[in-house]
């Protein structure tokens, strides 16, 4: 087998790789303050390299597993069935020129997620930091996050304009794949690329009739979104989301959006539908649909789960669920082990063929410390870019998991590869890992691409 080079890799150049990860091969305590040197995946980014040494240190896993797994996702087609691009940091400068010139909270709001959208298309550092992220995960494409919550329009442009700036700046190394093939031109060709989705249908809101209302599914196909969800958390008017407490399922309209988005090509997503509400637009689809990041409830029950009725819906019209890496959707220890948890348990019960990993989380630049501390303390900046959970779309009902640092860390979507290392080490065949880390996605996106 050829490596990256060409050449066939050399097992004393992996474990000294292997070792600057901190593991622990063959009875010996590692050094962990070496690059990843002759390895594949190494960057020397100290951020990648934490993360990585965290959940090797949970995985413990032999120098033939990790030899094994490193290979084998080296050469698989990693699509991610949900997830989001290395964000890049803000620009300290031009975010405090914006607030000299008297931007708006809102206005302040837009200015940081567009700096972590397409900031690494225009500045060379955050370029570089891009780049080594998606070396260090292998990944070869991601189903991006390109619309904002909710179903208006004017929202759900907003992101799909920032990623096609973006790719377009960028195309000679992360390009709009546009169908299923250009994930395959991209693995063949050693490039990266994102497949573009929304988090809701847009609809106009005039309400005249059901196909005046649908009119913009083909308009956003065309733009190059390939994917939608049907709904966020709360209740819109295709059907009851993840977080409502009384689900009352799809409703008509949502039918027949279903029935525009078969007929155009778009495929159906509901990880953030209610449970009922997700079965019966799996019963109402004509086409293989998805849960694009979700989790087993049949494991652990989390409202962002789903039960086994549900996926078994799913996966009955040959569609598939991504397990995510949200610990408290997770439950158990909330790391990469109970992540590899839920993907044997959906093995089990469904088959290797309806199972992918969307892993909902994003790298986030190491250059985005420096730069917010850089802004006074009163800016809002300084503070988490998590979103507030008062926000309308957002809708969490509460649950008393708690996460921790390490489990965290060790999900990190940089560390891809060592999922794979870890199915590996569960003894899932090559077959069936090469069918979790993308085949099963790209057969999805092929069905309803036809």
């Amino acid at each position: 087998m050829l490596n990256e080079s060409g050449e066939q890799p050399n097992r004393r150049r992996f474990l000294v790789g292997a070792a600057s990860m901190g593991c622990s091969v063959a009875g010996m305590t590692l050094r962990s303050d070496r690059r990843l040197l002759g390895a594949p995946f190494d960057t020397g980014n100290e951020l990648i390299q934490k993360a990585r040494q965290t959940a090797l240190s949970i995985l413990q896993p032999s120098d033939s597993e990790l030899q094994h797994g490193f290979e084998l996702h080296r050469d698989s087609l990693v699509f991610e069935t949900y997830g989001f691009a290395p964000r890049a940091s803000i620009d300290a400068e031009n975010y405090m020129a914006a607030i000299a010139a008297g931007a708006s909270e809102a206005e302040l709001s837009d200015l940081r997620e567009e700096m972590s959208m397409t900031g690494w298309a225009t500045d060379p550092v955050e370029r570089a930091e891009f780049l080594e992220a998606v070396h260090a995960s292998g990944v070869t494409c991601i189903f991006q996050n390109c619309g904002e919550e909710g179903n208006d329009p004017l929202r759900l442009i907003k992101r799909l304009a920032r990623f096609t700036f973006a790719t377009d700046r960028s195309r000679e190394s992360v390009f709009k794949a546009v169908g299923p093939e250009d994930v395959v031109a991209a693995k063949k060709d050693g490039k990266f690329c994102l497949a573009f989705t929304t988090n809701g249908v847009p609809l106009r809101q005039a309400w005249e009739s059901a196909r005046d209302e649908l009119r913009l599914i083909r308009i956003f196909k065309q733009l190059g979104v390939g994917m939608m969800h049907l709904t966020y958390n709360r209740r819109n008017p295709l059907g009851d989301g993840a977080g409502e407490p009384n689900d009352g399922g799809l409703s008509d309209f949502g039918r027949q959006a279903i029935g525009e988005m078969n007929r155009l090509g778009v495929i159906v997503d509901v990880a953030h539908s209610g449970w009922r509400t997700s079965r019966e637009a799996a019963i109402a689809s004509s086409k293989p649909m998805v849960a694009s990041h979700t989790s087993c409830a049949g494991l652990y029950q989390h409202f962002r789960g789903k039960p086994d009725d549900t996926l078994k819906a799913i996966c009955d019209g040959g569609g598939l669920f991504g397990i995510c890496c949200i610990p408290r959707f997770l439950g158990g220890s909330g790391d990469i082990a109970a992540f590899l948890d839920h993907i044997d348990y959906a093995i089990k019960k469904f088959g290797a063929d309806h199972v992918g990993i969307g892993t909902d989380v994003a790298h986030t630049s190491r250059n985005e410390a420096t730069q917010r501390a850089k802004l006074p303390k009163s800016s809002n900046a300084q503070k988490s870019p998590t979103v507030s959970k008062e926000r309308w779309e957002h809708l969490w009902p509460s649950d008393s998991f708690r996460s921790s640092v390490d489990g965290e860390r060790s999900l990190a979507w940089v560390n891809w590869p060592l999922f794979t290392v870890g199915m590996v080490q569960r003894g899932h065949s090559d077959e069936t890992i090469r069918k979790i880390l993308g085949q099963n996605m790209l057969r999805v996106w092929r069905s309803n691409h036809e």
